[in-house]
């Protein structure tokens, strides 16, 4: 699928988390869009990327220093992003994507999300990469 600049990002719930923590472990086009993106109102992320990241600090993986509703209200003032909700539309999408996508249900939700939307999504996850090589949804390398 191509591309739209004016197309909303959606953020793979591991970009934001390196974009908030600001790792380096993104690349400055990709930052560069990001901020474009958040100036545009144009930024978003899953309502599952929410969940993801609570599970990750209940279960000690990453470490956000408050509790969980507090660093994410703080992190979606800072960095400008919008939420997606999970609507029944991503819902049934998610348990019937075309192209035999198979990976976690949050990773089905956060590709549903991006088509239903029509946001281009930003991943690092080699098999969203891949799914969307063979033009079933459009995303960047992050």
């Amino acid at each position: 699928m191509t591309q739209s600049s004016d197309a909303p990002l959606l953020l793979d719930t591991h970009i934001w988390l390196w974009a908030v923590f600001a790792t380096g472990q993104l690349s400055s086009s990709i930052r560069e869009r990001i901020s474009d993106a958040a100036q545009g109102r144009q930024l978003r992320l899953s309502a599952i990327s929410v969940w993801e990241i609570s599970m990750l600090a209940s279960h000690g993986k990453i470490e956000l220093g408050r509790p969980a509703m507090q660093w994410i209200a703080d992190a979606e003032r800072r960095s400008g992003i919008a939420f997606e909700p999970l609507s029944t539309e991503i819902a049934v999408t998610a348990g019937a994507l075309p192209g035999g996508f198979r990976s976690d249900p949050a990773d089905h939700i956060i590709v549903a999300t991006a088509r239903i939307t029509g946001a281009t999504l930003i991943t690092r996850d080699r098999r969203i990469l891949a799914y969307a090589a063979a033009g079933n949804l459009t995303a960047l390398a992050g």
